[in-house]
């Protein structure tokens, strides 16, 4: 794998050339990993014209069978006196003769861009902005693959969880024992905080399990994810519990099955960000929903569980292939419930299939 992180920081160096930059200085956590092949909690990377250099606070080795740094980086370990990492990358960058060095400000902090600037006075610090999550967007194929396996492990923690009983347990048990299920087969662990929200509470966006019981009659919904590698899959399901469901879930349910499927079928190369929230959004407003529908219908997944692109009526751009993505509508009724289906999916042209679908869990409205 050194080759393609190898790869994936000359990318980077020649846009810092294009731009007028000599050298320059990653500080966002999955950035490194994504250019270095890990990224101890603190570490910085060096892009500079001779040897790259990842500055770490600690063993970048990290625990037994965890991700190493690629091996044609040199590798700096910071003595706790030795201070800030990215601090240390500044003062290397001048030491080395470089005149400019290109910064993520987005990652620093207004302190921490003063320290850099007073280790390097004679540095002329420009703004990287957000190069390296722009060239994050397109997934290769080894990237893909961790995607689906994390994929594939959340729908198996998950089904096995809907066969367990699950009346009169409470909604912090059932999202600790799905976490658990992850791990099991084979996560790192979850790649955000498990959701699991029943009845009032069913529906809700990001909602924190609670001590509430499953009642009969609930609506469940679930959203959990895992982390593979580094790489973090999503998924979100809605039941019904213990009984047949009443006609208002049921139609609800119907409401944002039709507008997830209309934003899974917009995924095709070259169409906006906004068309694809527009096409499911349009369904729930329709419905009368519109005040009740979130302000995005999905989100880009990779490294981080929440990247680019944003899936958001006022995005900017259009979608590429091998971008993986979620569609994640949902409405909630205040006081009775509501609904969210949430997939993680792989843009694809039309030739080669479609939008490849990652997590396979039934979006059927099954009673439990």
């Amino acid at each position: 794998m050194s080759e393609v992180y190898a790869a994936r920081r000359d990318r980077l160096r020649e846009r810092c050339h294009a731009a007028g930059s000599e050298a320059a200085l990653v500080s966002g956590n999955a950035n490194v990993r994504y250019l270095a092949g890990t990224a101890p909690a603190g570490a910085a990377l060096l892009v500079c014209p001779g040897q790259d250099v990842l500055l770490c606070p600690c063993d970048p080795c990290g625990e037994a069978g965890g991700p190493r740094a690629a091996e044609d980086l040199q590798v700096l370990l910071l003595a706790e006196t030795d201070g800030d990492p990215a601090v240390a990358g500044a003062e290397r960058a001048a030491a080395a003769g470089a005149g400019s060095l290109a910064v993520e400000e987005h990652h620093l902090t207004v302190s921490r861009h003063r320290a850099l600037q007073a280790v390097a006075p004679r540095l002329r610090l420009t703004d990287l902005g957000p190069a390296v999550e722009q060239q994050r967007l397109v997934k290769d194929d080894e990237e893909i693959s961790s995607l689906r396996i994390a994929a594939e492990i959340a729908d198996q923690a998950l089904g096995e969880l809907l066969e367990s009983i699950l009346v009169g347990r409470t909604e912090r048990h059932l999202a600790l024992e799905l976490e658990r299920r992850l791990v099991d087969h084979g996560a790192t662990g979850p790649a955000f905080p498990t959701s699991v929200g029943t009845g009032p509470n069913s529906g809700l966006a990001g909602h924190l399990p609670s001590d509430r019981r499953v009642e009969e009659g609930d609506f469940l919904s679930v959203c959990v994810g895992a982390d593979y590698r580094g790489y973090r899959s999503e998924i979100g399901r809605t039941f019904v519990i213990g009984t047949s469901p009443a006609d208002w879930q049921i139609e609800l349910y119907d409401q944002v099955f039709a507008a997830q499927r209309a934003g899974r079928e917009a995924l095709v190369p070259g169409t906006p960000y906004r068309d694809v929230d527009r096409a499911a959004r349009v369904v729930l407003e329709a419905a009368g929903h519109g005040e009740r529908v979130g302000p995005r219908i999905g989100h880009g997944v990779g490294l981080e569980n929440d990247e680019d692109p944003r899936l958001t009526p006022s995005a900017m751009g259009k979608l590429d292939a091998c971008v993986p993505v979620t569609v994640d509508p949902g409405v909630h009724l205040p006081g009775r419930g509501g609904v969210r289906i949430d997939d993680t999916l792989v843009v694809r042209p039309e030739a080669d299939g479609g939008p490849e679908l990652l997590t396979i869990t039934t979006k059927e409205l099954l009673a439990l």
